[in-house]
């Protein structure tokens, strides 16, 4: 009896991976584009680093409990489709209720059911995510592990692309309008999330049925593992599961932290940012107690922050495709140079690019072919595309190299619900900086978006240095006694 997992052909390590397409996909709207719709909503700058407190939160709940479940689920989807399938139905369904939020007025106030909706989503997001984590795990053999970590970034990055854009892409080739009253969503983005659950649910339709998990006996004898009959591994508490993780996932901890802690506040204070600082906007249209004041918002206001929540998604996009193209490489230069060389140089580049962010205020018009279309914007919003190479090297790592040395240092019976508590190192950055982010901007920087920018920036540079700090590791499939469990 063979018990080496066999080699996957490379279309079939794309298909593991391909609805991890439609999922980013969702995703990505939600990132370009959730700040400006609860800005029209009526958010002010400090609120909007709270509302997108729900995504961290949700991921610090749901992953390790989907992670659990999925490791002890075997049923004739198998043991991680399940989980996926059914989250991209509800994201898709949040998708198309959110932007609607002005609907649903005599329900409840707009702000208030889009942040629900925002809730749905994330929730949903998150039990899609660390399934797809875990298949890789599953059915890729450790010598295949480079490959696909790295295939499922590329994948993760084109659908970002496709994501970021489409609100654009709706203005200016469909002609949809993408500005917005207060209290209402621009057309262009309401269509944008129709769009996006549709990709959503058939990609993840693509992977259920053209992946076929391994059965129970043959997991594990690929695994070195116990048949789940004869397993008798002693249960253990959650709390004793994450005293008991293994250092490597301690050590990637902190490179965790400091890295998400920048993206998200790229992705909470990107657009306001560059409306200040890009498009010359005031600050103080921005604060919803002055407009209540002023009573009405120039027409020149709204133009502006509708274009630059347009060019939020173009550089969002550009990043995407960055990380896509470095994802085809990524694999290799972590097999030649390492691991560790490869994620903290990323990360260097990553936090460069934030803190470049601050020299791009030129604001004299240019003209710009998009080969979509033609469009005016201030050159200092064409000069950020050049950052975006930085940062988009730093995600395609941050989306593969974790997790490829992780992998290894993971009992084969708990990849799931320790990719779960991983999880915890992606969300408990985002809720710090989701509490102390808009004080920091609002007392410290009076509401001047560009520097929060930098903030990033700088903690990008810690994450890189911290890389250095992870030893690897390689154990034996079969669990140790203080490292297996379930959550109970």
């Amino acid at each position: 009896m063979n018990n080496k997992q066999p080699v996957l052909p490379f279309w079939q390590v794309w298909n593991v991976s391909f609805g991890f397409l439609g999922v980013q996909f969702g995703f990505a709207l939600q990132n370009a584009n959730v700040s400006r719709i609860l800005s029209d909503l009526g958010a002010d700058l400090h609120s909007l680093a709270l509302f997108w407190l729900v995504a961290p939160v949700m991921g610090l709940i749901i992953q390790p409990v989907v992670g659990s479940a999925s490791d002890r689920t075997w049923n004739r989807l198998g043991r991680r489709r399940p989980y996926i399938l059914a989250g991209a139905f509800a994201a898709g369904l949040g998708m198309i209720l959110m932007p609607n939020a002005p609907l649903f007025v005599t329900i409840m106030a707009p702000m208030l059911f889009g942040a629900l909706m925002l809730a749905l989503m994330d929730a949903s997001f998150n039990v899609c995510f660390q399934p797809f984590r875990s298949l890789v795990s599953d059915m890729v053999p450790a010598s295949q592990r480079n490959l696909g970590y790295s295939v499922q970034s590329l994948l993760i990055n084109i659908g970002a692309v496709i994501g970021s854009i489409l609100p654009f892409v709706l203005t200016n080739v469909a002609g949809l309008n993408n500005t917005a009253s207060p209290g209402q969503v621009a057309p262009s983005v309401i269509w944008a999330f129709y769009i996006g659950a549709t990709v959503l649910l058939g990609s993840v339709l693509w992977t259920v049925f053209r992946t076929k998990e391994y059965a129970p006996s043959d997991y594990a004898r690929y695994k070195g593992l116990q048949t789940v009959s004869e397993d008798k591994t002693e249960k253990t508490g959650f709390f004793k599961l994450v005293a008991t993780m293994p250092a490597t996932m301690k050590q990637l901890a902190v490179v965790q932290f400091f890295s998400w802690f920048a993206l998200y506040i790229m992705w909470v204070y990107t657009m306001p940012a560059i409306t200040q600082h890009i498009w010359g906007v005031d600050k103080q249209w921005f604060d919803p107690a002055f407009i209540a004041v002023a009573g009405t918002v120039p027409a020149d206001i709204i133009a502006a922050k509708g274009a630059a929540g347009d060019w939020v998604g173009i550089l969002f996009a550009a990043y995407s495709v960055f990380a896509a193209v470095f994802s085809v490489f990524l694999a290799r230069l972590a097999d030649t140079f390492g691991r560790k060389t490869v994620y903290a140089s990323s990360l260097v580049l990553g936090g460069l690019g934030y803190i470049s962010f601050l020299i791009s205020g030129d604001i004299s018009p240019v003209h710009v072919n998009l080969l979509i279309t033609d469009v005016t914007v201030p050159q200092g919003a064409v000069n950020l595309v050049f950052p975006m190479i930085g940062v988009g090297i730093a995600w395609a790592a941050i989306l593969a190299m974790p997790y490829a040395m992780l992998a290894g240092a993971l009992p084969a019976d708990k990849t799931g619900v320790y990719m779960g508590i991983f999880n915890f190192t992606v969300a408990i950055p985002q809720i710090v900086a989701g509490l102390t982010a808009g004080w920091v901007l609002s007392r410290v920087f009076e509401n001047t978006a560009i520097n929060i920018i930098v903030v990033a920036g700088v903690s990008m540079l810690c994450a890189a240095v911290a890389v250095f700090f992870v030893k690897e590791k390689e154990i034996h499939a079969v669990a140790s006694q203080n490292t297996a469990g379930e959550l109970q």
